[in-house]
């Protein structure tokens, strides 16, 4: 990694924002053009399982946005199902901030997040569109499991056991 690349990924920092607020509204935006012009069929938000700014909101989630120099680069969002289990949800991050660890970034700070509520296990699902998605999940230590819920643009269900540290 050369100067400037170690430089912007000091200069990224991520923190729990008000799912309503102008920087997640952006990378949420961001998030929904990014699987319209990726999924074969395009992406309509409406057909989609909801994931509404309530429950990106404490007590019923949170909503993790990454800044690179006060720009929103990426989210990542935690949904909150009593303890177990909890759902990520609307990870993504800027064409300009990939390969920086923006994402895998924002995954562990939602498994942390996770874990400091009493969360055991983890669950996702992406559209095998994205490539990226699945490898970085896999990495993590997410595992494949059958279909969890019934979300039309889902592909591939994931979940991960958590461990206490």
């Amino acid at each position: 990694m050369d100067v400037d690349a170690v430089r912007r990924v000091s200069s990224i920092e991520i923190g729990v924002v008000d799912p309503a607020g102008a920087d997640a509204q952006f990378c949420i935006r961001s998030y929904f053009a990014e699987l319209d012009a990726r999924f074969e069929a395009g992406f309509d938000p409406g057909h989609s399982l909801p994931t509404d700014t309530a429950s990106l909101t404490e007590p019923a989630g949170l909503l993790l946005v990454a800044r690179l120099h006060g720009e929103p680069v990426g989210c990542g969002g935690l949904k909150l199902h009593g303890v177990d289990p909890a759902e990520v949800k609307r990870m993504w991050v800027a064409p300009s901030a990939r390969g920086l660890g923006v994402a895998r970034r924002i995954l562990r700070e939602l498994e942390d997040h996770a874990r400091r509520r009493g969360v055991t296990v983890l669950q996702l699902e992406t559209n095998r569109a994205l490539h990226e998605a699945i490898d970085l999940y896999r990495s993590a230590g997410y595992v494949e499991v059958e279909a969890f819920n019934e979300e039309p643009y889902g592909d591939h269900w994931f979940e991960k056991r958590l461990s206490e540290g």
